[in-house]
């Protein structure tokens, strides 16, 4: 059994994005008024009155700069929600924002994809269904991380490492 983790984005990382975001751009933060984005930092929805931005963030080329590895054309950033002050990160283990359909797609040790899958949460629990994606993913040697993103939007969730 392989044993992984779910990754927010980095402390170090945060204070980066929200100085200047992977597209070079300032920080704009809003107040949150209905509630429910998907927060990288701290792997949970926001709360209605949370101070937040939505930034532009490039998690394979983080990874890649802190690997070594040249992902090339693989290469893309797009938006993510962070709270726009420094938060304590996410309250719990297990797997952030499975309420919903996910893709999950694999990387090799280079940064190309490997593949992907969709994780159909109406067929079984969502943890489950996540742990054996999880499980499956990783069971190829070749694997080396694994992105979680929304179905509806593309958007990159969080990433899973082994341990």
């Amino acid at each position: 059994m392989t044993t992984y983790v779910s990754r927010p984005i980095t402390h170090e990382v945060l204070k980066q994005l929200r100085s200047a975001d992977d597209a070079g751009r300032r920080m704009v933060p809003v107040l949150d008024e209905e509630g429910g984005a998907p927060l990288r930092c701290c792997l949970r929805h926001s709360e209605r009155g949370e101070r937040i931005a939505l930034v532009s963030y490039a998690p394979l080329r983080r990874w890649a700069a802190e690997t070594g590895a040249d992902p090339g054309a693989y290469d893309e950033q797009g938006p993510v929600f962070i709270h726009a002050e420094e938060c304590g990160g996410p309250a719990g283990q297990g797997h952030p924002f499975t309420g919903a359909h996910r893709t999950v797609r694999r990387y090799s040790a280079d940064g190309h994809i490997l593949g992907g899958r969709l994780v159909d949460v109406a067929s079984t629990t969502g943890a489950t269904a996540f742990d054996q994606a999880f499980e499956e993913a990783f069971a190829d040697p070749e694997v080396a991380l694994v992105h979680v993103r929304a179905v509806e939007y593309g958007c990159f969730l969080y990433e899973v490492r082994r341990r």
